[in-house]
């Protein structure tokens, strides 16, 4: 398996886990949803997120110490996966852009957003695994 696809899976996983805890912290808080304090669990679930990350690909890195130089198609299944995953991040900061227009609760929006975000990780995620066990398509 490519270093790159390594990373996808840990991206996958723990983007998946990090949204997972967020969601159930805060749906398990008394009282409606736009009073409750989401903004702990949310940061401390991208940090959170982010450093386990980093550690669980450097950890890959160092239990397969191969070659982990990139060629041609390792750059072109990252470039696609990018843009496929992005489209989520473009399509939650709109969505959020029109519920700061109409006035929205704050909690709505920064959810949208994060959703965006971890929408935007998972399938940019699944979209990479996709390329390099089923191929793909160059245009």
């Amino acid at each position: 398996m490519a270093m790159e696809e390594k990373r996808a899976w840990i991206m996958l996983v723990v983007s998946a886990a990090a949204y997972a805890i967020y969601t159930s912290v805060v749906l398990s808080r008394p009282g409606p949803l736009t009073e409750v304090a989401y903004q702990g669990p949310l940061l401390w679930t991208v940090g959170g997120a982010i450093v386990a990350n980093i550690l669980l690909t450097i950890a890959a890195g160092i239990a397969a110490p191969r070659d982990n130089r990139k060629d041609q198609r390792d750059r072109e299944i990252h470039r696609l996966s990018e843009y496929i995953g992005h489209s989520f991040t473009v399509i939650g900061g709109v969505v959020a852009l029109v519920l700061a227009m109409l006035s929205v609760d704050q909690f709505w929006i920064a959810n949208v957003i994060y959703l965006g975000f971890v929408l935007s990780a998972l399938l940019g995620s699944v979209a990479k695994i996709f390329a390099y066990r089923r191929g793909y398509q160059t245009w």
